[in-house]
């Protein structure tokens, strides 16, 4: 089981938002593997630390998990950062890469060019499309190499040179004394940003940056399976980072709609049909909808209202390609009414022949009750 958030970040439960964050960059700069050279275990309780921070520092996560804990996380389809390849990857999730904060939590100020923010977007999806996969195209406006210079800063057909600040090397050193000795901090050189060159004459459509403001276009593969409110990563498709350093990621946040038909309770679907009294009593034969089209289902006689007849397998995927989950079907009684004088007495002669055996109800199937489960999103 994994440990409690709050026990990792070393914070009491009814902790400030700034009590956290003050926990987490203490802890940063302990686990950062530039500081902590000893314990082989750093990285990993690095990202420890960085769960426990994206969960409490998220009001809305940090409420569910303090009603229903790490299961409840995972039940409103919540991912951790642990799948990121660095530290670098987990802190610029929470500040943004090329955030001043690296250099306030490890004592040194970033050496070369900025990498790009990351971005969000959204996309709905169906019932129908869960079931089979689809595909979205998703438009924002993003932060991409400027395509007069091709990214470099420069007017086309003027040179670039090397930094006459930093002689090339994209850095500078300040060196100053202490009571410990000299201390040297190395810094990005603000001249060309890091780089190492300049331009001669700056591209006049970005005006040096290699970088403008457009409107972009994604095509998301949803997988099937996919439920609400989870996200989908794309590397590279953020905003573009200085010339010389990597783009940022897009972060697809899927919506499943809400379906009048069925109502969804995990893999498994739930959905409501009618049938009328007389065929409760006798069973038969009733055809219903799902998710694959019409179907056949068999009324089992005596049947109660709110039982349900199960149609293995006619539910959705689970994510990663899980095999599918089952189609319940919650049977509605209905009671005739305006009977005419033959169907009353018919009634009345049933009424009368029915006894303790008939009206029994041990061991009666499973009953639902519809809409006091989770339903998809909207």
């Amino acid at each position: 089981m994994p440990r409690d958030y709050y026990e990792v970040l070393g914070v009491s439960r009814g902790a400030s938002d700034g009590d956290i964050k003050r926990a987490f960059r203490l802890l940063a700069r302990e686990l950062h593997p530039d500081v902590n050279k000893h314990d082989p275990n750093a990285e990993e309780k690095f990202k420890e630390a960085a769960e426990a921070y994206e969960v409490l520092s998220d009001p809305e996560r940090r409420r569910t998990y303090d009603a229903f804990g790490h299961e409840g996380l995972k039940t409103g389809g919540w991912a951790p950062a642990s799948d990121f390849g660095s530290f670098e990857d987990i802190l610029s999730t929470f500040f943004g890469r090329g955030d001043p904060l690296f250099g306030e939590l490890f004592g040194f100020g970033r050496t070369g060019p900025a990498s790009g923010g990351d971005l969000a977007a959204r996309v709905e999806v169906s019932l129908d499309e869960v079931l089979t996969g689809t595909t979205r195209e998703v438009r924002f406006d993003a932060v991409s190499a400027c395509d007069r210079c091709r990214g470099n800063g420069a007017e086309p057909g003027t040179p670039i040179r090397t930094c006459d600040r930093c002689g090339g090397s994209g850095q500078l050193r300040q060196v100053s004394r202490t009571v410990f000795g000299q201390m040297v901090r190395t810094g990005m050189c603000s001249a060309c940003r890091g780089t190492g060159r300049r331009a001669e004459q700056p591209c006049r459509e970005c005006r040096g940056e290699g970088r403008v403001v457009r409107e972009r276009t994604w095509e998301v593969d949803v997988p099937a399976g996919i439920e609400s409110g989870q996200r989908i990563r794309i590397t590279g498709a953020g905003h573009a980072g200085q010339p010389g350093a990597a783009s940022g990621d897009l972060y697809v946040e899927v919506l499943v709609a809400e379906d009048e038909r069925f109502e969804r309770v995990g893999r498994d679907l739930v959905s409501r049909a009618e049938i009328p009294a007389t065929r409760a009593m006798l069973g038969g034969p009733l055809t219903v909808e799902t998710i694959d089209g019409e179907q056949e289902i068999d009324v089992p006689a005596g049947v109660q209202p709110g039982e349900a007849v199960t149609l293995r397998g006619l539910g959705l995927p689970g994510l990663g390609g899980a095999s599918r989950g089952d189609h319940h079907v919650v049977l509605d009684v209905v009671v005739p009414v305006d009977l005419d004088p033959d169907q009353r007495e018919l009634a009345e002669q049933l009424d009368e022949s029915l006894d303790e055996i008939n009206l029994r109800r041990e061991g009666r199937g499973r009953r639902w009750r519809l809409g006091g489960h989770r339903r998809a999103r909207r």
